[in-house]
């Protein structure tokens, strides 16, 4: 039972968004597609090749399925679906792209230290079946393109309201800034590893722009990112209390303020900061003290002391 644990949350999740008549239908159109997006270019590759480094195509296609599932779909007002749904496909194809060049360039013949640190937490869990363990790791992130990812989109995209609250347009305004740091980061550091390996320096540690600040800026631009569609989500909740019941709305509610844990805890603990720091450390001489001065998750200033966060 341990093997499948990491379903649960998951599947309840997905039970809540099929129990409401809101978006009932939308989910089940999402989660077929999704299951057909993974079974093709996820879980078939992982089960030929014994690599997990495929999600890193199908999590962010599956964003832009998401998207265009809930455009077509979605009963609201057709300008608040169009939007959430390039912010999806903004997401996605931001990550997708970059998961099909390096498809194309053969990376993905390899697997990647993040999903190589999956055998770690597999041997500390007494998962012995590495096969099945993977596969339901595969299984879980098309889940939450199924459940609490797709929560606040079908829950943004079903308002039929014609106007825009505060809060929804604060939440928009979270996003932006949050999808413009995650880029920023992104090229900071691709340029810094191009000065680095044209100078000759190998395994130098990223410390510059928003790098001096945390150590997974990218990450936490992400985490922000979804947090930015589910504080606008919050006015279409609310709207939703008239036609859910109590008890339903209420757990929806619920849901939401989890998808923010859920993106955290993927971000830091499963495939995110502790799964790269475990081979930088190794890989980067200087990673230790970068440790010690720099936040791992939280943006903040440079310190003498030991991370506390």
């Amino acid at each position: 039972m341990s093997y499948y644990k990491p379903l649960v949350p998951f599947i309840i999740g997905l039970a809540l968004i099929m129990h409401s008549s809101s978006f009932s239908n939308l989910a089940v159109i999402n989660l077929a597609a999704q299951t057909v997006l993974f079974m093709l270019v996820v879980c078939i590759p992982i089960w030929r090749t014994g690599r997990m480094s495929y999600v890193d195509i199908g999590w962010p296609w599956g964003l832009v399925v998401l998207g265009l599932v809930s455009f077509v779909f979605s009963q609201g007002y057709w300008l608040r679906s169009l939007i959430v749904t390039v912010v999806l496909v903004l997401v996605g194809l931001r990550m997708g792209l970059g998961a099909l060049k390096m498809w194309q360039l053969g990376l993905l013949k390899k697997e990647f230290p993040r999903y190589q640190y999956q055998r770690v937490r597999f041997q500390e869990e007494g998962k012995t079946r590495e096969s099945l363990a993977l596969q339901v790791e595969a299984i879980s992130q098309g889940l939450a393109n199924a459940s609490f990812l797709a929560l606040p989109v079908f829950v943004i995209a079903s308002n039929n309201a014609t106007t825009f609250s505060v809060i929804e347009l604060s939440g928009l305004l979270i996003w932006v800034m949050a999808f413009v740091m995650e880029t920023v980061a992104d090229v900071q550091k691709a340029r810094f590893l191009k000065a680095m390996k044209k100078a000759g320096k190998q395994r130098q540690v990223c410390n510059v722009g928003l790098w001096r600040f945390c150590r997974h800026p990218n990450y936490f631009a992400e985490w922000m990112v979804w947090n930015g569609l589910i504080v606008a989500s919050a006015p279409s909740w609310w709207a939703l209390r008239v036609v859910e019941p109590a008890w339903l709305w209420l757990l929806l509610g619920a849901a939401l303020l989890y998808t923010s844990y859920v993106m955290y805890n993927t971000l830091v603990y499963l495939t995110g900061a502790v799964p790269s720091e475990y081979y930088s450390v190794q890989k980067r001489p200087g990673y230790r003290d970068y440790q010690q001065h720099t936040n791992r998750f939280f943006p903040g200033p440079v310190k003498g002391v030991s991370e506390s966060n």
